[in-house]
């Protein structure tokens, strides 16, 4: 089973807000970054995630107005975490088992990476299609003929 490591060394950037920030600089961020949620960080340390589903329900629904609130008040700060070295399957357990679309990587005490379900589902789909054409030429397989 593939290792989160190896998802991650993609190259994709890490985006995130400091929990101080506030909400309307982190809307702002996930629009321009095409995201549906983002890591909050307090200097280094992950302290929570604010998601599309926190502004829904904890900003938008309540009336409060996201240039006036911190992301620090409305996050999620009961956050599951991933370890660099989980496999597809133990995230995909996590994320399940706490209904979060989201998940922060974490090596060594700090923030490494931060995974959707898509990514988790892209990545194993491109491991099935590989799987698949594997076996197929395997099963189809013609030797060279001797000249």
């Amino acid at each position: 089973m593939p290792k989160i490591r190896n998802l991650l060394a993609t190259g994709r950037p890490l985006h995130w807000i400091s929990a101080d920030s506030s909400v309307m600089d982190a809307v702002r961020a996930m629009v321009q970054h095409d995201i549906g949620a983002l890591p909050v960080l307090d200097g280094d340390r992950l302290v929570g995630v604010f998601s599309e589903r926190d502004l829904m329900k904890r900003v938008i629904v309540k009336g409060l107005d996201a240039s006036q609130v911190t992301v620090a008040s409305v996050m999620t700060a009961d956050v599951i975490t991933a370890d660099i070295n989980d496999d597809h399957a133990t995230c995909l357990k996590k994320m399940t088992a706490r209904q979060c679309r989201h998940l922060p990587v974490i090596e060594n005490n700090k923030l490494a990476g931060f995974l959707s379900a898509r990514d988790l589902m892209m990545s194993e789909v491109e491991g099935k299609e590989f799987e698949i054409k594997s076996l197929t030429d395997y099963i189809y397989y013609v030797p060279p003929t001797p000249e």
